[in-house]
């Protein structure tokens, strides 16, 4: 547990050497501490959002010549006075100014509680202090734009209006309850049904983000996979236009699985090139990268499976094909070496399903990218509206939906109004555990964890 009434102190910059390393007080003591070892201006007579240049001082010992942000409360980060020391980027620097600061009250922060105090101080709710967190991770253009999305408040304000939708209708139904016996009925029953037909839909359609939002937050697994010298290796080098794989006319030279990543219109693929599958081979290093290659197809949510379009194993093709469908494994089938039988004659013999390329020439790669693009995203990831990005708000809004369903069958079975506010209720309790205005400790400590220190 926090105690919000310490002063913390966090680098708030990674470790490591830089040309600056930026140290983070927040609390009612900050610029007393601070005020304590630094040289220059007195800092308790100083106006909110200034910047002031002086010396960090240990005794008559100058630590570091220093920049010192001033943010007085409420307005700030945290809603709690506030200060930045941008020191000189020596780790041993910024560890003696931490020390400095400890010894003058501070206490260290944990992972998340500078982040944790601005939501307690209401400046912002659960889910923009989550995007924090999510825009700090970001690896690509749509888990930026989704994280943004968030920290701008747009999912919150979406659940602020259905909360407040239900919470009129709650109201009525449950002053109706104070003048049962005059039955009397303050709450349009066909509004409500209306209304509650609207949230499902809308919930629905969250719900249904939150498979795009996986990809957009945590990326897609993609292995690449077929028999040794059907070009694999070549293909990864010609997908990220690097020599990033060995290449050679041996079969077999990938012994390991090698992962890179990529970035397709903002989608992260990381890619995952595979040791050639053969069923037997006496080599014992190739049958341990054999193994290697089918643990990385089990994992990945899509699987390449490359073949050799001048090898003539038509048959083996569709046996794969088949494994595949068999194990609802997400695939795609890729023809490589092209040019050397042509585009005509690879389509005669292996079909229009297959995607022709020649990995050594680069042809047809763009055309292969879009596709993968196409199989996880579509055009859904370029949307301006909410995408379900974390698994806490994906689980809300399930239950969510079935209080929404049970509010329908109750109107449905012409239910007493108190059984009907129970389910209103159930509905408003998970609507604002997402945002945090229901919440508990125990949870608030669980998630701020899993930020970094200093934010």
């Amino acid at each position: 547990m926090y105690s919000i009434n310490e002063t913390i102190v966090a680098l708030a910059t990674p470790p490591g050497e830089g040309a600056i390393g930026v140290i983070r007080l927040s609390g009612k003591d900050a610029f007393s501490i601070v005020n304590k070892m630094f040289k220059g201006k007195d800092l308790l007579q100083q106006g909110s959002h200034t910047l002031h240049f002086g010396r960090i001082v240990d005794g008559e010992v100058v630590v570091d010549e220093v920049v010192v942000s001033l943010y007085k409360g409420p307005k700030s980060y945290t809603g709690e006075d506030v200060i930045e020391i941008s020191c000189h980027g020596s780790q041993y620097v910024l560890e003696r100014v931490i020390d400095l600061c400890v010894k003058n009250g501070a206490v260290l922060a944990k992972p998340g509680e500078f982040t944790q105090r601005a939501f307690l101080n209401g400046k912002l709710d659960l889910t923009q202090a989550e995007a924090v967190a999510d825009l700090i991770a970001s690896q690509s253009g749509a888990s930026h734009r989704a994280a943004i999305h968030n920290l701008r408040g747009g999912f919150s304000e979406e659940l602020k209006q259905m909360r407040e939708e239900l919470i009129k209708f709650s109201a009525l139904i449950e002053l109706e309850l104070d003048f049962s016996q005059e039955d009397v009925e303050f709450a349009d029953r066909t509004q409500l049904y209306g209304l509650v037909n609207r949230l499902n839909e809308r919930t629905a359609q969250l719900l249904n983000s939150f498979q795009l939002g996986n990809v957009i937050r945590n990326g897609v697994n993609v292995a690449i996979i077929g028999k040794p010298n059907a070009g694999k290796s070549t293909l990864l080098n010609a997908l990220l236009n690097e020599e990033r794989a060995i290449v050679s006319e041996i079969a077999g030279t990938t012994r390991d699985t090698i992962e890179e990543t990529l970035n397709i219109n903002g989608i992260l693929f990381r890619l995952v090139d595979t040791a050639g599958i053969r069923e037997h081979t006496a080599d014992v290093i190739e049958r341990i990268g054999v193994q290697r290659s089918k643990e990385a197809m089990s994992k990945a949510d899509i699987v390449v499976y490359l073949f050799d379009t001048s090898s003539g194993e038509h048959e083996h093709v569709n046996i794969r094909k088949g494994e595949f469908e068999e194990a609802g494994v997400k695939y795609l089938l890729v023809g490589n070496k092209v040019d050397a039988i042509g585009m005509d004659k690879a389509r005669e013999e292996f079909g229009d399903e297959p995607i022709y390329i020649s990995a050594k020439n680069k042809e047809n790669i763009q055309q292969l990218k879009q596709k993968l693009y196409e199989m996880v995203a579509g055009g859904q990831v370029k949307q301006e509206g909410t995408v379900i990005t974390n698994a806490r708000h994906f689980a809300a809004l399930q239950e969510v939906q079935r209080s929404l369903e049970d509010i329908k069958k109750g109107m449905g079975n012409n239910l007493p109004g108190d059984l009907v506010a129970l389910d209103i209720r159930r509905c408003l309790y998970y609507l604002g555990e997402i945002t945090g205005e229901i919440t508990t400790e125990d949870k608030l400590d669980y998630i701020f964890s899993k930020f970094c220190i200093g934010k």
